[in-house]
C-alpha cells in the first residue's frame, strides 16, 4: 500500500503504542511460566509471531476474558487490552509444525534458544527478509552448549534446525552483532538444569535492550546478572564482560500479571513529527511515555539537543513537544540502533550537519537502514554522506520536496520517511506503508488525528 503524506501542521494529543520489545519478552516469559496475563500488549505482526511460537511449544495466547486465542485464529488477539497466556512451565514441547517467525528477528532469536530446551527437533523459518538476517553466532553458541543448531543452507541464516535438550553450561558469544543473542540465552538459561554463563568476545552493542531483558526477568522473578571481567556483578549491561543466569528458576510475575510500558522507539516518530510540524505555540502532547529501561528514551534528549522545546513529565508519562528550529548534532547509536531512521529524518530538516556514528550494526535489521535512509532522503532532496559506520546528513544543504520514496518493507523506514514528509514541500508518496503493522499499526491513524494530510491507497483516495 502507498501512503501520500502532504506537508502539514499538527496539533493535539497522541498515545504511544505499547513497547514491541517488552511485549515479545513478556509473551515468551509468560510462556516459560505456568501462566500469566500480559496487560497493555502491542498486538502487531511481529508480536503475533511470538504468540504463535508460544502456542507451538504447547502454550496458548488468548484475548483475556473471551478465550479468542492463537489456536482459534490470531486475528482475535488484535486490539486486546490484555492477553492471557497459558504457559508450558519452562519445558517447551516439540512443535507439530515449522515455526514461522514471519518478519520478526526478535521472535526468531528468542525462540531459537527456547527451541533448544525441547527434547526433540524444531524447525524455524521466516519471510525472505528474515531469511537474509544473521543467526550464526547464536547457532554457534548453542552448538557449543551441546545442542544441534544448524542453518539448512549452511550460511548462518534461516531456515534453522534446532535439536535439544539444552542443559546449560558456559559459552562465549560476540556482543556486537545482536544483543538479542544474549537475551535469548538468558531467558532460556534460567530454566536449564545448570544455568548459563555467557562470556562476551566483543563489546556489547545495543546494551539498553539487554537492560530491558534484565528488568523484565526481575519482574518475572528470575535472576540474571551482568558481570565485569573479574566476574563481579554490575548494575547494568553497559560495559559488561558477560552474564550469569542460574538454572532451575521459575518464571512467575507478581499477581501473575505483567504490564507492558509504552514504546519509545515509536514515541520517536511522534516526537519527531511534533518537532517539525507542531502548530506554532501549540505543544504536541504524547501520552504513554513512562520511564523504563528502554534506551530509546534517549530520543527526548537528542531532540532537545537539536534545539526543540521538550517537556517530559515522567510521573504522568506525558511529553509536550513544540516545533523548533532544528540544528545538527552528533549522535552515537551504538546502544540505540532503532533511533537512526528518526534522527536521520530530523537531520534532513535541521540546519547544519547531523552525524550518526557507531551505526554499522544498523545495517543488519529488516533492511540496511543506513543505506536506506541515505538513499531515500536523497530522493526528497537531502544531501547525505554514507560511511561504513557513519551516516552524515547535510541539513544545511538540503531542501526537501515531495517525491516517491520506498519504505523498503521496513516499518521504521516507513515511519521516519513520513516524518520527513511532514516538512517537505508538496506531497510525498511512501511505498510499502502497510509495514507499520510490525510495531505501530495505528501510526497513520494517529498522524491523521493530529491533523496530518494522509491519503492511503495505491492511487490517491483509493484503497
Amino acid at each position: 500500500m502507498d501512503v501520500h503524506v502532504t506537508r502539514s501542521t499538527l496539533r493535539g494529543t497522541a498515545r504511544a503504542p505499547p513497547s514491541k520489545s517488552y511485549t515479545h519478552r513478556a509473551l515468551l516469559a509468560a510462556g516459560y511460566s505456568d501462566g500469566a496475563t500480559v496487560e497493555s500488549p502491542l498486538v502487531s505482526a511481529d508480536t503475533r509471531a511470538t504468540a504463535r511460537a508460544v502456542a507451538a511449544f504447547g502454550g496458548s495466547v488468548a484475548r483475556a476474558g473471551d478465550g479468542s486465542s492463537t489456536a482459534e485464529g490470531e486475528p482475535g488477539l488484535t486490539g486486546a487490552d490484555a492477553l492471557s497466556v497459558e504457559g508450558f512451565g519452562g519445558r517447551p514441547a516439540v512443535p507439530d509444525d515449522v515455526i514461522d517467525c514471519a518478519n520478526s528477528g526478535t521472535t526468531m532469536r528468542l525462540v531459537t534458544a527456547a527451541a533448544a530446551l525441547a527434547d526433540g527437533t524444531t524447525v524455524l523459518t521466516g519471510d525472505e527478509s528474515l531469511r537474509s538476517r544473521p543467526q550464526g553466532p547464536l547457532l554457534d553458541a548453542l552448538a557449543d552448549l551441546d545442542v544441534r543448531a544448524e542453518s539448512t543452507r549452511s550460511n548462518g541464516r534461516a531456515p534453522l534446525v534446532v535439536t535439544g535438550p539444552l542443559a546449560g553450561g558456559e559459552v562465549a558469544i560476540p556482543g556486537d552483532v545482536s544483543s538479542q543473542y544474549v537475551t535469548a540465552l538468558l531467558m532460556a538459561g534460567a530454566v536449564t538444569e545448570e544455568g548459563i554463563e555467557v562470556e562476551l568476545t566483543t563489546d556489547l552493542k545495543s546494551a539498553p535492550y539487554v537492560d530491558i531483558t534484565l528488568e523484565l526477568l526481575a519482574d518475572f522473578g528470575v535472576e540474571a546478572t551482568p558481570v565485569d571481567e573479574d566476574g563481579d556483578p554490575l548494575d547494568g549491561a553497559a560495559g559488561a564482560a558477560g552474564f550469569s543466569v542460574p538454572g532451575g528458576q521459575t518464571y512467575a510475575p507478581s499477581d501473575e500479571t505483567y504490564a507492558v510500558p509504552g514504546d519509545f522507539s515509536s514515541i520517536s516518530y511522534l516526537l519527531g513529527a511534533g518537532a517539525v510540524a507542531a502548530a506554532p505555540g501549540e505543544p504536541l502532547r504524547i501520552e504513554g511515555a513512562r520511564p523504563s529501561a528502554q534506551g530509546d528514551a534517549a530520543i527526548v534528549e537528542i531532540v532537545e539537543r537539536m534545539g526543540v522545546p521538550v517537556d517530559w513529565d515522567r510521573e504522568a508519562g506525558a511529553i509536550a513537544v513544540e516545533r523548533g528550529d532544528l540544528s545538527g548534532v552528533t549522535v552515537d547509536v551504538g546502544g540505540t540502533p532503532d533511533l537512526l531512521p528518526t534522527i536521520a529524518a530530523l537531520g534532513a530538516v535541521a540546519d547544519g550537519e547531523t552525524r550518526i556514528e557507531n551505526c554499522e550494526h544498523v545495517r543488519y535489521k529488516e533492511t540496511d537502514r543506513v543505506s536506506a535512509m541515505a538513499e531515500e532522503l536523497e530522493k526528497l532532496g537531502a544531501e547525505t554522506t554514507e560511511g561504513r559506520d557513519v551516516l552524515t546528513i547535510h541539513g544545511g544543504e538540503s531542501d526537501l520536496v515531495g517525491a516517491t520514496v520506498d519504505g523498503r518493507a521496513d516499518h521504521r523506514i516507513v515511519m521516519a520517511l513520513s516524518v520527513a514528509a511532514l516538512a517537505a514541500e508538496g506531497t510525498t508518496t511512501v511505498r510499502g506503508a502497510e509495514h507499520v503493522d510490525v510495531s505501530f499499526p495505528g501510526f497513520f491513524d494517529a498522524m491523521a488525528d493530529l491533523g496530518a494530510t494522509v491519503e492511503r491507497g495505491d492511487a490517491r483516495g483509493r484503497e
